[in-house]
């Protein structure tokens, strides 16, 4: 009875302190500056999809992640711009893939995702491409489209602009 507690014990022990690969948490800019030292690290991003939904006869989905300001808040919601565009590449299993919003793009904001898989930096399969090989895939918010209006100010303007540019060109003297 002794032996069996002991080998219970053991047992727990193992399996308590051997926890499966565990994942760190980065953000976009993390994997572009880091790149070297994150390769073959599981990772958690988060960011919006962007770009196009491009799917490969190999079963994968290829796009873009960008993890700027600009997936929390698109530049047509916001007032000014907020500094540049930081993406980096995932593969996505297309089973994943199914029933994605539109990515992101001028007129539409793409889903807010949570991805979880290996950077590979330096890819000799392919050509020497980094990007995330991602395993799962968790929508945080789904796609939304952008408005934009025309400024009623700027409109006036030109056509003002354009009448008196006429009428100067009109009333030239003639030869």
């Amino acid at each position: 009875m002794r032996k069996l507690q002991l080998l219970l014990f053991t047992a727990a022990f193992v399996v308590v302190a051997s926890p499966a690969q565990a994942s760190e948490e980065v953000t976009v800019s993390q994997l572009v500056t880091e790149s070297v030292e994150l390769s073959g690290v599981l990772v958690i991003v988060e960011g919006e999809l962007v770009g196009d939904y491009g799917f490969r006869d190999d079963g994968s989905m290829w796009t873009q992640l960008n993890g700027d300001t600009y997936a929390q808040v698109p530049l047509l919601q916001s007032a000014r711009p907020a500094g540049a565009n930081v993406g980096v590449g995932i593969r996505v299993p297309a089973e994943l893939a199914e029933n994605l919003d539109p990515p992101g793009g001028y007129r539409n904001r793409g889903p807010l995702v949570r991805v979880t898989g290996t950077w590979v930096h330096h890819s000799d399969d392919r050509q020497g491409e980094s990007f995330l090989r991602v395993e799962s895939l968790e929508i945080l918010e789904g796609g939304i489209p952008l408005h934009e209006s025309a400024d009623v100010w700027t409109i006036a303007v030109g056509l003002i602009l354009i009448v008196g540019a006429t009428m100067v060109w009109l009333t030239r003297p003639q030869e």
